[in-house]
C-alpha cells in the first residue's frame, strides 16, 4: 500500500504536565517523517479532563516530568485505564518517555510520597533509588535496523520487568532501567516505555519509523512500505553519540 491518501492519528497525552528535555521532539519527528512521505498526521493534545476516542488514534505519546506532575496524571489516567488497555491491546502504539514510562507499569513509589499507581499496559514497577542516573546511553535493540539505540538518561527511579513484558533495548553505556541488569526501557505488543530523553526519536531515526509503521499496520491492517528519506544529519547524530560516555 502506497502512503499517499493515508492518515495517522496521534494523541499527545498530556503535554502541559509532561514535556521535559524536549520529549515534544519526538512528536515533531513522527509528524515530519510522515509528511514527507505525504501521510497526513493529526495530532490532539490531551489534557486533564478531556475524552480519550480510542477508536480513532493509532499512536498515543506520553513524555517525562517531575514527581508533582505525575501525581496529577497518575490521577487523570485512572479514569482512562480500561479503554487505553483495550488500546494496546487492539495494538495501538505507545511511546512513553521516564515518568510516562514509569506510569505505563503497574505503580510508581517516590521518596516519602504516596505511591502513584499506574495503569498496567506494561508488567513492571518502579520505585525511587538513592543514586541518580545521568548520562548519554548506547543501547543494543536486535528488532530494527540499524540495531543501535542512543539518548540521554536523567532519572532516580528504580524499574523492574516482569512476566511478558520485555526490555525494549539492552544498554551497553549507561545504566537504563535500574543500573543492576543492562535493560533498558521496555516493551509489551506495541507499548514502548524508555528512560532516553534528548529528545529520543531525532536521534533515532530507525527507530521512529518502527513505530510509525507499526501505528499504520494497526490501522490498515497491511503491511505500508515507507519511502527512504535523506538521514544523513539524523544519522550523523546517531554516530556522534554512539558509544559516548558522559
Amino acid at each position: 500500500m502506497e502512503t499517499k491518501n493515508i492518515t495517522l492519528n496521534i494523541a499527545h497525552l498530556y503535554p502541559k504536565l509532561l514535556n521535559i528535555y524536549g520529549d515534544w521532539g519526538n512528536i515533531l519527528t513522527v509528524k515530519k517523517r510522515c509528511e514527507w512521505r505525504n501521510i497526513d498526521v493529526n495530532i490532539d493534545a490531551i489534557d486533564l479532563n478531556d475524552s480519550i476516542d480510542i477508536k480513532k488514534y493509532d499512536f498515543y505519546f506520553i513524555g517525562g516530568g517531575q514527581d508533582k506532575q505525575q501525581t496529577a496524571v497518575s490521577k487523570e489516567l485512572q479514569k482512562h485505564k480500561a479503554s487505553l488497555q483495550d488500546a494496546a491491546d487492539e495494538n495501538a502504539v505507545f511511546l512513553a518517555i521516564c515518568g510516562g514510562y514509569q506510569l505505563l507499569g503497574h505503580y510508581y513509589q517516590p521518596h516519602n510520597a504516596e505511591k502513584l499507581p499506574g495503569i498496567s499496559l506494561l508488567d513492571a514497577y518502579t520505585e525511587a533509588g538513592n543514586k541518580r542516573f545521568i548520562g548519554n546511553v548506547t543501547a543494543y535493540c536486535d528488532y530494527v535496523k540499524p540495531d543501535t539505540l542512543v539518548g540521554f538518561e536523567n532519572h532516580s527511579g528504580l524499574t523492574y520487568l516482569q512476566g511478558d513484558t520485555i526490555p525494549m533495548a539492552y544498554v551497553t553505556i549507561g545504566s537504563g532501567n535500574n543500573g543492576k541488569d543492562k535493560t533498558e526501557g521496555a516493551r509489551y505488543k506495541n507499548v514502548f516505555g524508555t528512560y532516553l530523553h534528548g529528545s529520543f526519536l531525532p536521534k533515532n531515526p530507525h527507530f521512529a519509523d518502527y513505530l510509525i509503521s507499526l501505528a499504520l499496520h494497526k490501522r490498515y491492517k497491511e503491511e505500508i512500505d515507507l519511502s527512504p528519506l535523506n538521514d544523513d544529519f539524523e544519522i550523523k547524530a546517531h554516530k556522534t553519540l554512539l558509544n559516548k560516555k558522559y
